[in-house]
C-alpha cells in the first residue's frame, strides 16, 4: 500500500511563520543558553526572601513542634492561624534554624497566594537550578521542578510553602477560569506538584486549615497558631519599641491589642514614629477613644466574617488609626498606600511605583479621553513589532518606567513616602532588590478604608491606567520577563470591566497587551478571550467617542480604527493557532477592509493583513486563491519595505508553501532557498525564523523525492530550534514530524516510529484535539502497516478519522487535504480489517 501524500501530513503545518506575523513581523523568540558549559557544580542554597529578624521572639512550643513533624522522613507541617499572628515570622525563622544547622540542605520559599505566585516561585526554582530547559515558554516549568525534587539523588531540601489561603489555588473548583493560569495544567490541582519524597520536607502556612489538612494529609500534621502570651508579647513590644516603658500600660496596650504580633508590631511603629509626643499610654488612650470607628467599621461590614472577629477587628482597629495618622501626616503617603492597594502583596515591582509618581500629573480623576490624542497616540500595534515604530517603546528608562529622569523630584518624594509606609511596618522591601511585598490584610483593609472615603473608585482608575500603560505593549520575547512580573497585578483591574468610556479604553488596551503576550507564549485560548473582550471594548467605547465629538459629521470610526483592526487581527490569528481556520479567515477579511480604508493600499499593516488572509486560505486548501493574495501582498513589501526586509522574507516564505501545495516545487524549491538566503543573512543563522525557512524547504525537497537532502536540512532545523525554542516548543515538534516523514521515505521506520510518536505526545500536550495532532496519529499508523503491526495500525487509523470529523465538524466544508486525508483512512481502515481478519484465520 502506498504511503500517505505529503500533502496530507503537511497541511496546516508549514504556515509557520503565519501566527507570527500577525503583528506585523518575524518570530522573534530568543533564549539564553540554560547551562553553560563550564559552570561550576551547583551547591545547597536557600531562598529565603527574608533575612533573619533581629527582633524575633522565639515560641518554643511551636518550634519544637516544628522540628519534630518536619524531622520525619517525607515530614510535612503546616501553621494554621489568622493574618498577622506570625506564621510566616516562625517559618522564616525555621528555615534559617535548618540551613545553618545543615549546610547540605536546599531551603525554598514558595510563595502560595495564587497560582501565578506559585508559578512565579517555582520559575524561580528553575533558574537558581540552572535545570534545562527552563526557558523555553512550553515547557512545564512546576512540573520540570518537581521532578526535581522527586530524585532523591539531588539531596536534601525543605520547602516553606507561604500564604496557602485559598484552596482554589490547590484544588480548582471543576471548569474553573483563572486568567493567566497554565492551560496545560488547568485540570490539574496544584497540590499534585508538592512532592512526598523521603529527602524533602514541607511546611505550609496557612489562614485556611481546611487547605492546611488537605496539603499535609490530615490535623495530626497541623499546628493552630493563637495570639503571643502575655511574656511572648511583652519580649516583642520591648525589641520593637527598643526601650523600657510603664510595665502596667504596656500589659494594658498588649491585652487591647490581643496580643497579636502583626497589631503589637504596627502600633511600636505607630509609637515610634511619634515619639516623643507619642508614648503607648497616649497611644492606649487614643486606641480606647476609636471604638467608635471601630464599631462604625464592624457595621458597615467591612470586617471579614473568614476570620474570628475578635481578632480581626483589633488589627483592622489599628490599621484604621494609622491609615488615618498618616493620610494626616503627609498626603502623598496616604496615597501610596492607596495606589498600593491594587497590586498582589507580593513580588510589587519599585519601578511601577516611580512610574506613578512620575505621571501623577495624568492620572487625575478628570482626565478623559481626547479623540486627536487617541488618532495620533498609537498605530497599528503589530505593525510596530515589524516596522520599526516607536510608538509602544515607552519602557526604556533605566528602572524600567517610561519616563526620563531629567527630574528627580518626584522621586524624592516617593522614597520619603515609601519610608513612611516603611516605618509603619505597612510594606516590606525583600531581598530582591527593587521588590516589595505588603501582608494581604494590609491591603485589603486598605481597601476597605479608602471605601469609606469613597476613594476606591478614584484609585481603581488611577490604578488601570498606570497599568495600561506599563504593560508592555509588544509581546515579544524582549518584553516576556516584564509581562511575567505585571501579570499577577493586573487581576485587581481586568476582572472588573470599567463603567465609563475613559476606563474602558485602557482597559482594552491592557487586555490587548495581555493578549498579545499569552498569544506568544503559546497560551492561545487565554489569548482568544482578552482580544475578543478588548475588541468589543474598542468598538463600543470608540463609536461612542466618534459620534460625540465628530457630531454633524458623517464619520464614524469606531469599528475602523486601528486600536479596533489591530485586536481583530490578532484574534485572527490565535483562532488559525487553535485550527479555526474559517472564523479566522472571516475575522481577517474584516481586518483587512478596515485597513485598506483607513491605512491605504500598500500600508505595512494593510500587507500584514494581507498577507495572514493568504495564510488562512492556504490552511483552508484554496491554493490558487491564496497564492494570488501572496503574491499581492509579496509585491506591495518589495515595493514598500525592500526586498530582505523580514516581513518580505515571510511573504516569500509563504509563497513557497502555496506553490508546493500545488505541486510547483522547483519554483517552490526556488523560492524557499531564496527566503532561507535573506534570512540568515538578516537575521542570522538560529533565528527561528531562519529556522522556519530551513524547515520549509525540507518539506519542498522531501516532496521532489530527495529526502537525504530533505533529513540533512531537518537535522540541522531540529538542533537549532531544540537550541533555540526547546524541545516541546510546538514549531521544534513540527520539525521532529517533518524528519520522521522524510524517515519513513527512506523505509527506516523503526527510527521515524519515534519521532511520530515524540511528535505525537508533543502534540497532545500543547494543542490537544488539532489537524497537527492528527497528522502525527496518522503517520504513526503508516509507520505501523509498514511495520506488519496491522492492530495497532487500525487503531491509530480509526483515531485519526474520528478526530478529524469530531474537530472539523461532519458538515464542514473539508479542505482538499483533509477531505483526502479522510478518504485514504477509509480505504486503509478496510484494508488493515482485512489484513486483521486474513491473520486471524492463519
Amino acid at each position: 500500500m502506498a504511503e500517505p501524500t505529503f500533502n496530507a501530513g503537511i497541511s496546516g503545518r508549514n504556515v509557520v511563520a503565519a501566527p507570527y506575523a500577525a503583528h506585523g513581523g518575524t518570530n522573534n523568540f530568543y533564549f539564553a543558553n540554560d547551562d553553560p558549559a563550564g559552570a561550576p557544580p551547583r551547591k545547597p542554597f536557600s531562598n529565603v526572601p527574608f533575612p533573619p529578624d533581629p527582633d524575633f521572639v522565639d515560641r518554643p512550643r511551636i518550634t519544637a513542634w516544628l522540628r519534630d513533624k518536619c524531622g520525619r522522613p517525607a515530614g510535612r507541617a503546616a501553621l494554621v492561624g489568622l493574618g498577622g499572628i506570625g506564621k510566616s515570622q516562625l517559618a522564616v525563622n525555621y528555615a534559617h534554624e535548618v540551613q545553618q544547622a545543615s549546610p547540605d540542605t536546599y531551603v525554598f520559599w514558595v510563595h502560595a497566594g495564587t497560582r501565578e505566585r506559585f508559578e512565579e516561585a517555582y520559575r524561580a526554582i528553575a533558574n537558581r537550578l540552572q535545570l534545562p530547559s527552563r526557558s523555553d515558554p512550553n515547557v512545564d516549568v512546576v512540573r520540570l521542578v518537581y521532578d526535581w525534587l522527586c530524585a532523591e539523588e539531588n539531596g536534601q531540601w525543605l520547602m516553606v510553602v507561604d500564604n496557602a489561603d485559598d484552596v482554589n489555588v490547590f484544588y480548582p473548583k471543576p471548569n474553573a477560569v483563572q486568567c493567566g493560569a497554565s492551560a496545560s495544567r488547568t485540570d490539574q490541582p496544584l497540590a499534585s506538584f508538592l512532592p512526598q519524597s523521603s529527602n524533602g520536607k514541607i511546611l505550609v502556612t496557612s489562614r485556611s486549615r481546611d487547605v492546611a489538612e488537605r496539603l499535609t494529609g490530615g490535623s495530626r500534621s497541623v499546628l493552630s497558631i493563637e495570639a503571643m502570651d502575655e511574656d511572648q508579647a511583652h519580649q516583642l513590644l520591648r525589641k520593637k519599641l527598643q526601650e523600657a516603658h510603664d510595665e502596667e500600660v504596656a500589659a494594658e496596650l498588649l491585652q487591647a491589642l490581643e496580643y497579636m504580633p502583626l497589631a503589637i508590631t504596627q502600633a511600636a511603629a505607630y509609637i515610634l514614629r511619634r515619639s516623643p509626643r507619642m508614648s503607648p499610654s497616649t497611644y492606649l488612650a487614643d486606641f480606647r477613644k476609636s471604638e467608635k470607628k471601630k464599631a462604625s467599621l464592624l457595621n458597615r461590614n467591612m470586617g471579614d466574617l473568614r476570620r474570628d472577629p475578635s481578632a480581626s477587628n483589633s488589627i483592622v482597629t489599628t490599621w484604621q488609626m494609622t491609615f488615618d495618622s498618616i493620610r494626616q501626616e503627609r498626603q502623598s503617603a496616604a496615597d501610596l498606600l492607596a495606589f498600593l492597594s491594587f497590586f498582589n502583596p507580593q513580588g510589587i515591582p519599585e519601578w511601577m511605583l516611580r512610574s506613578y509618581y512620575r505621571s501623577k500629573g495624568f492620572t487625575d480623576e478628570t482626565e478623559n479621553v481626547d479623540v486627536d490624542d487617541f488618532q495620533s497616540s498609537e498605530d497599528d500595534r503589530e505593525v510596530d513589532r515589524y516596522y520599526g515604530s516607536e510608538a509602544d517603546s515607552d519602557h526604556g528608562s533605566e528602572d524600567g518606567s517610561g519616563y526620563s529622569s531629567e527630574d528627580d523630584s518626584e522621586l524624592d518624594e516617593f522614597e520619603d513616602d515609601l519610608g513612611i509606609l516603611r516605618e509603619f511596618s505597612l510594606v516590606t522591601i525583600t531581598t530582591p532588590e527593587g521588590v516589595l511585598e505588603m501582608h494581604p490584610l494590609v491591603l485589603f483593609c486598605t481597601q476597605i478604608w479608602l471605601s469609606t472615603t469613597e476613594d476606591l473608585r478614584k484609585w481603581r482608575r488611577i490604578y488601570l491606567r498606570v497599568m495600561s500603560r506599563e504593560y508592555p505593549q509588544n509581546g515579544e520575547f524582549e518584553n516576556w520577563a516584564k509581562c511575567q512580573e505585571l501579570e499577577p497585578h493586573t487581576q485587581s483591574v481586568v476582572n472588573d470591566k470599567p463603567e465609563n468610556n475613559d476606563d474602558l479604553v485602557a482597559f482594552s488596551q491592557l487586555l490587548h497587551a495581555m493578549g498579545w503576550y499569552k498569544h506568544e507564549m503559546g497560551k492561545y485560548k487565554e489569548a482568544e478571550q482578552l482580544y475578543r473582550q478588548a475588541s468589543k471594548g474598542f468598538e463600543r467605547v470608540l463609536e461612542q467617542i466618534y459620534r460625540q465629538a465628530l457630531e454633524g459629521r458623517e464619520k464614524t470610526l469606531g469599528k475602523d480604527h486601528p486600536h479596533t483592526l489591530g485586536s481583530l487581527n490578532n484574534l485572527g490569528l490565535v483562532l488559525s493557532a487553535q485550527g479555526k481556520h474559517k472564523e479566522a479567515e472571516q475575522i481577517h477579511r474584516q481586518a483587512l477592509e478596515g485597513k485598506e480604508k483607513t491605512l491605504g493600499k500598500y500600508h505595512p499593516g494593510t500587507l500584514t493583513s494581507l498577507n495572514n488572509l493568504g495564510i488562512g486560505l492556504l490552511d483552508q486548501g484554496k491554493h490558487k486563491e491564496a497564492e494570488q493574495i501572496l503574491r499581492q501582498a509579496l509585491e506591495g513589501e518589495e515595493k514598500t519595505l525592500g526586498k530582505d526586509h523580514p516581513a518580505t522574507l515571510i511573504s516569500l516564505d509563504n509563497l513557497g508553501l502555496v506553490l508546493s501545495a500545488q505541486g510547483k516545487h522547483e519554483e517552490a524549491e526556488q523560492i524557499h532557498r531564496q527566503a532561507l538566503e535573506g534570512r540568515e543573512k538578516t537575521l542570522g543563522k538560529y533565528h527561528p525564523g531562519t529556522l522556519t525557512s530551513l524547515n520549509n524547504l525540507s518539506l519542498v525537497l522531501s516532496n521532489q523525492g530527495k529526502r537525504k537532502e530533505a533529513e540533512q536540512i531537518l537535522r540541522q532545523a531540529l538542533e537549532g530550534r531544540e537550541k533555540t525554542l526547546g524541545s516541546e516548543h510546538p514549531e521544534t515538534l513540527n520539525t521532529i514530524y517533518c524528519l520522521g516523514i522524510a524517515i519513513s521515505g527512506q523505509g527506516k521506520f523503526n527510527e521515524a516510529e519515534q519521532l511520530f510518536q515524540q511528535a505525537l505526545e508533543g502534540r497532545e500536550k500543547a494543542l490537544g484535539l488539532h489537524p497537527h495532532t492528527l497528522y502525527s496519529v496518522e503517520w504513526l499508523a503508516y509507520v505501523y502497516e509498514q511495520q506488519s503491526r496491522p492492530e495497532e495500525a487500525y487503531e491509530l487509523c480509526h483515531r485519526a478519522l474520528s478526530g478529524y470529523k469530531k474537530d472539523i465538524g461532519p458538515d464542514h466544508s473539508f479542505s482538499a487535504d483533509i477531505k483526502k486525508s479522510i478518504l485514504s483512512l477509509e480505504k486503509r481502515l478496510n484494508h488493515l480489517r482485512e489484513m486483521t481478519d486474513e491473520k486471524v484465520a492463519s
